[in-house]
């Protein structure tokens, strides 16, 4: 089994609702984003899925996110912003845009270098 990783980071701010603490107010974050594949088959060339083409899926799914707010941007606008709510929403994005070949294995999220959260299905 081959796994396939690449790590994108984004800036982006958000706030939570219905917490008590700091996290309530408006602050921001380097998001550090990493998303895990995991296949069998490689191409003629022993490629499973190049790193670019999984990056550009990524950006697909974050882009939006960057130097934005996650409280006003679908499906935030409605879903509390929290880290794990954001991996999530990755993780299920993600794997709507993959090759048939390719398995979504996890998630990670990062909001520093110490608060990281990982889904998987």
């Amino acid at each position: 089994m081959y796994e396939v990783s690449v790590i994108k980071e984004i800036s982006a701010s958000h706030q939570l609702n219905n917490y008590k603490g700091p996290c309530a107010r408006l602050h921001g974050h380097n998001w550090k984003i990493r998303v895990d594949v995991v296949t069998e088959k490689v191409d003629v060339t022993g490629i499973s899925i190049d790193f670019e083409d999984l990056e550009k899926l990524l950006w697909q799914v974050v882009g939006k996110f960057d130097h934005n707010h996650f409280n006003v941007v679908a499906p935030f606008d409605s879903i509390n912003p929290t880290a794990e709510n954001i991996s999530r929403y990755i993780f299920e994005e993600m794997a709507q845009r993959l090759p048939e070949s390719i398995q979504l294995k996890k998630v990670f999220l990062w909001e520093n270098d110490r608060y990281v959260v990982s889904y998987s299905s």
